[in-house]
This record gives C-alpha cells, sequence and structure tokens, in this order.
C-alpha cells in the first residue's frame, strides 16, 4: 500500500512540472495509420532523423479501391523512390530537401494541456501525454498550415497528430508499436532492381504528401 501511494505521490509530482517542448529519439521503427475524408491507410515506417530519411510501407483504402505503396524518402539526396514489388519497376522522383519534418514538438509551439490516457488508479494503466496546437508558413505567406501533436511526456514518442493544409485538409495520424533504434538498415536502400532508374527531372519536386497523390494508380 505505500508503494502504491509512492507512485501515486510521484504520479502528481509529474503533472505538476511544466511541460516543455521536445524532439523524439532519432532512430525509431514503428507503425502508424493516416487517415482523411478520401483515404485511410496503414504502414510501417522506419524513421532516421540524423540522414533524413523515411521508409514507408503501406496498405490503405483510396475511394473505396485498396492499393499497396513502398516509398523511400532520402531527404538529404533529394530523391523519392516509389517501389512496385509485384512489377519489379521503380519510379524516382525528385524530392524537396527542405520538407523533411523532424519529429519534435517546435520551441514555439503552444501546450494546449497534459493528461493520461487510460487511467491513474494503478501502476501501469495509464500514459502521460502532452498535447500541443501550432501554424507553419506555407511558402506563399498567405496561409499558414495547423497541427495538433501528442507525444509522451517521458521520451518524447509520437503518439497523435492532426495536420491541416489547404491542399490536403486534415490529416490525422495514429503512431504505435514504436521500438526506438533502427531494425534492419538495408530498409534505407531501393531494391536491386531499381538500380538503372533514370530520375524524372522535369516533373515536378515531389514533397512528402506526394506519397498519397493518385493513390487509384496503386490499387
Amino acid at each position: 500500500m505505500r508503494t502504491f501511494v509512492l507512485l501515486m505521490c510521484l504520479a502528481v509530482g509529474c503533472l505538476a512540472q511544466v511541460p516543455h517542448p521536445c524532439r523524439s529519439p532519432p532512430l525509431l521503427t514503428g507503425a502508424l495509420s493516416v487517415a482523411n475524408e478520401k483515404f485511410y491507410a496503414n504502414a510501417k515506417y522506419t524513421y532516421d532523423a540524423m540522414l533524413k530519411r523515411i521508409r514507408f510501407k503501406e496498405i490503405g483504402s483510396y475511394e473505396n479501391k485498396t492499393f499497396g505503396i513502398d516509398a523511400l524518402l532520402l531527404f538529404r539526396e533529394g530523391v523519392m523512390y516509389t517501389i512496385n514489388h509485384r512489377n519489379k519497376t521503380c519510379k524516382k522522383e525528385r524530392l524537396k530537401r527542405e520538407d523533411f519534418h523532424p519529429m519534435k514538438i517546435p520551441a514555439d509551439a503552444a501546450l494546449l494541456g497534459q493528461v493520461i490516457l487510460g487511467s491513474s488508479s494503478g501502476p501501469g494503466q495509464g500514459l502521460l501525454v502532452n498535447t500541443w496546437y501550432g501554424e507553419v508558413a506555407t511558402p506563399s505567406g498567405k496561409e499558414k498550415d495547423k497541427w495538433m501533436s501528442t507525444f509522451t511526456e517521458f521520451g518524447c514518442i509520437p503518439v497523435s497528430s492532426t495536420y491541416y493544409t489547404d491542399k490536403t485538409g486534415w490529416i490525422l495520424t495514429t503512431f504505435f508499436n514504436i521500438v526506438v533504434g533502427i531494425m534492419d538498415p538495408q530498409e534505407f536502400f531501393p531494391p536491386k532492381f531499381c538500380q538503372g532508374t533514370e530520375l524524372d527531372e522535369t516533373a515536378e519536386a515531389a514533397d512528402f504528401y506526394s506519397i498519397f497523390k493518385n493513390l487509384t494508380k496503386y490499387s
């Protein structure tokens, strides 16, 4: 009983502390779900903030049609591979280097609140999280994108995020089954059948949301 009371006192003490913006570990492996009004997808991802690269392997639904996407985003090189394992083909596009956004809470974010997901009635029954809000100026400067993110108090692990742009509307991302570290470094290298794929220099440079464009062609 004394141990339980001590744990509750510690929890109250933690809740009394003012949360601060944080940065997630630079190497993460996990899963996520992404959804807006038109599509829903589950994905496994590998994230490397140090070398600015992300691998997504997704299965989802877009306008009642299923699709599968394997995308490798290499922001430092400015290249994105869209990989089709069924046909053994690759598409190699230019990628906007400045569009890499590390998993973190910016210093100018506004704290909406700190809560416990689940229950605080006993040890291990709840998760202490902080929810933040912010805006990002668009290149045109005429409007601002909006976001709201929830991260764990301890470890700064992402739990969920909503992001709004005029182009995509609201996109909800939920993170789960996260492991700190890279399970398979080979995830950041395109398969052998992608060797020799020429970069399309004439097409507009892709951004992060290009993964979700024209999803019907992957169905």
